[in-house]
């Protein structure tokens, strides 16, 4: 039996909702599924059920019956489902997509497999592949005749012939979806368009990806294969979200699915069959919204995140409120040219797993014990030692009292497995072998941190470290004190923060177009009629989210980059002020020399060409994690203490061990000391303090030095 689902109440400031209105947040990770519920504007249920695997919309059936009770009809009155997956992501990492055709301009059949002249790693004498040639081999990459130019002319008309035949050729090898990517089809899409007309007339049920829907820019590579990992995941993605939808009908939920994109905003399940690249980062991006939201009700807007799952690390930096988005990302190493919040994920979680390599050195991860068999104290048969069997022999971690009591661990397995695998072959006692997994681990998570901000000119001391998933409040003041931060934000509920960000975060869609034009002879007007286009487009898009079309706030910017340059950066893009500025564009080049120079450290004036135009579409939640007052349960506080051995101190010592719920507004904890809850556990050094402020939040800050 599960630990009861906790509770919070909202402040009588915020405007009262509909008491019987019910929003329900699940994130699926690799080991627990996250369910937040709100009911009304006062009322916050959590709980963690385990993920089951493969179909994981058995742990979201299992967590809707469980927050539901007995309450026969709760679920009719939820009003709202939001939903953050991994299901596209695993498909690419495991290499369980659909068998995929893919249809290329004739003479181009190898560009999926040529790629880039880049060595991520100048010096590595083994350099594997970077580019992704499983998604559809050459017998399945197939040329048609026809041709489009850069300016959108037609240079040689689509030989229908010859699609007729490529289609043929795919169909029987018995492929499951095809992707069409021919030149400049982002400057005139209607060769594609034709073809895909073609396919639906022979095969009507087949998945078909068009590059210039996909991914409208220029680089042929880039865009072609992006569009093959479109097609790639389309089925899967598209069963799950069907199954998924299927599941909340059955049990009687009456609100449409809705899934986080990668970018940070909500989508119905049915665009985001659609687009399901989109979705790659859809777990990470709840986590980084939520993070963004604690952060802002205690006035903390720059932080550093890092979710601590069963599998992977996710880190991400968010600048005065704003988390960092990138155009292009990398997915196990491949360039995937899609808007997403910037999450460097390591491998680097509680069911990471320990080794000894050939040298003779303690490494952990990237492998992962997963949910099953899991770690060896969860006593499903795992052999090997992981984080979480290292956290448990140095007493970080009740075994009676993980994940709320749903998971009862064995103390035993735990210190069998650090003994047998690490600590008699490298011949030293099993408290140490535990603390220098820690120690390993807390290194790979300092160094992604670092990647996401000293690589990128920022002082990550200026910020406050944010630990989220079940495990980020264990690693929290170890790698804040590697870094040099000395401010640590620990949110009310930590452990399921990427399911209540899906609570808290917009509504969104963006769209794009190309423009390959230099700036000098781009004008007002031309603006004008494209971003208008874009809008529509976004309307068109919020129209199927059940939204009010007033409540849409759309965004408009560009990717600019210097004649001759071939990166180019995102600028905003204001029409009103530009119209105010008597109508002259130049403006945006000066927006322009100004983050040149903010990225990288220099930006002088010259010739500036326009790569593509981009609006974004949102609406904002109308819930926020103000709203939530905390209210402390009397009793439970220095209940008991035990032995932890913590990293600066030689010999383990005496922890009070705490339960958070019992700790009022301005409590002060001074270290050590153990604060438990049912979605995580946090630790609290010697020469640390923890401090509750607002909303039950936790401000931990070190005394000395």
């Amino acid at each position: 039996m599960s630990a009861p689902p906790d509770h919070a109440r909202a402040t009588t400031e915020v405007p009262a909702m509909n008491p019987d209105e019910i929003a329900i947040g699940v994130d699926v990770g690799g080991t627990f599924t996250d369910v937040v519920c709100r009911i009304g504007s006062d009322e916050l249920r959590i709980l963690k059920v385990p993920t089951t695997r493969p179909e994981p919309s058995g742990g979201i059936r299992d967590g809707l019956s469980k927050v539901a009770g007995d309450d026969p009809g709760f679920l009719a009155r939820v009003k709202q489902f939001a939903h953050g997956t991994t299901v596209a992501t695993n498909a690419v990492l495991e290499r369980k997509g659909a068998r995929t055709g893919l249809l290329v301009t004739e003479g181009f059949r190898d560009i999926l497999e040529i790629g880039r002249s880049f060595r991520p790693n100048m010096y590595d004498v083994f350099v594997a592949s970077g580019t992704p040639h499983f998604l559809a081999p050459r017998c399945r990459r197939i040329g048609v005749r026809e041709r489009i130019g850069p300016d959108g002319a037609v240079l040689e008309p689509l030989d229908e012939a010859s699609a007729r035949d490529a289609i043929r050729q795919l169909l029987e090898q018995d492929v499951e979806t095809i992707a069409i990517a021919f030149l400049f089809s982002f400057i005139n899409p209607a060769h594609e368009l034709a073809v895909r007309k073609l396919v639906r007339d022979t095969a009507p049920d087949m998945h078909v990806s068009l590059s210039h829907e996909v991914d409208p820019a220029f680089r042929e590579f880039e865009r072609t294969c992006i569009t093959a990992f479109d097609a790639y995941v389309k089925p899967k993605l598209s069963r799950y979200l069907s199954d998924v939808g299927a599941d909340l009908a059955a049990v009687g939920v009456p609100a449409p699915l809705q899934v986080m994109q990668s970018r940070g905003g909500l989508s119905s399940g049915e665009v985001a069959a659609q687009r399901p690249v989109r979705l790659f980062l859809s777990g990470p991006a709840g986590g980084v919204v939520g993070a963004r939201a604690c952060g802002a009700s205690v006035g903390e807007d720059d932080l550093i995140t890092f979710d601590v799952g069963g599998t992977s690390c996710d880190i991400a930096l968010i600048q005065k409120g704003v988390p960092l988005v990138k155009p292009t990302s990398s997915l196990d190493g491949f360039v995937v040219r899609v808007p997403m919040v910037d999450v460097n994920a390591i491998g680097a979680g509680g069911g990471s797993i320990a080794w000894i390599d050939a040298a003779g050195g303690l490494r952990v991860g990237p492998h992962s014990a997963g949910s099953e068999p899991g770690p060896a104290c969860y006593g499903r048969g795992g052999v090997s030692a992981t984080v979480t069997d290292a956290s448990v022999v140095l007493g970080y971690i009740n075994p009676a009292y993980f994940a709320g009591g749903a998971l009862n661990l064995s103390s035993e397995l735990a210190h069998r497995a650090v003994k047998d695998t690490i600590a008699d072959p490298l011949g030293m006692s099993v408290d140490a072998a535990a603390l220098g997994i820690h120690r390993v681990v807390t290194a790979q998570m300092g160094e992604g941190i670092r990647l996401v901000s000293v690589k990128r000119g920022i002082d990550p001391r200026r910020f406050t470290l944010v630990p989220l998933g079940g495990g980020g409040g264990i690693h929290a003041i170890p790698l804040a004190r590697s870094l040099g931060i000395g401010r640590v934000l620990v949110p009310r509920y930590p452990g399921v923060l990427a399911a209540c960000g899906l609570l808290v975060a917009p509504v969104q869609h963006e769209v794009a177009t190309s423009l390959q034009r230099p700036l000098a002879d781009v004008t007002l007007a031309d603006l004008d009629a494209r971003f208008a286009g874009l809008a529509a487009r976004c309307q068109d898009l919020m129209a199927r989210e059940r939204v009010a079309r007033s409540d849409v706030v759309i965004t408009f910017s560009a990717d600019l980059c210097y004649v001759g340059q071939s990166h180019f950066l995102e600028v905003p893009v204001d029409l009103a002020a530009l119209r105010d500025g008597a109508g002259d564009v130049a403006a945006l080049a000066a927006s322009f020399y100004e983050s040149h120079n903010r990225t990288y450290g220099h930006g002088e004036p010259g010739p500036v060409r326009v790569v593509n135009l981009r609006a974004v579409a949102s609406v904002e939640a109308s819930w926020s994690l103000d709203a939530i007052q905390y209210h402390p349960r009397p009793g439970g506080r220095d209940a008991a203490t035990r032995a932890v051995l913590f990293e600066e101190h030689p010999v383990p010592l005496p922890a009070r061990i705490i339960e958070r719920q019992s700790l009022a507004l301005g409590d002060v904890i001074a270290g050590p000391a153990v604060l438990e809850q049912s979605d995580t556990t946090t630790l609290v050094e010697p020469g640390w303090v923890a401090r509750v402020v607002q909303g039950g939040n936790l401000i931990l800050e070190q005394t000395t030095a």
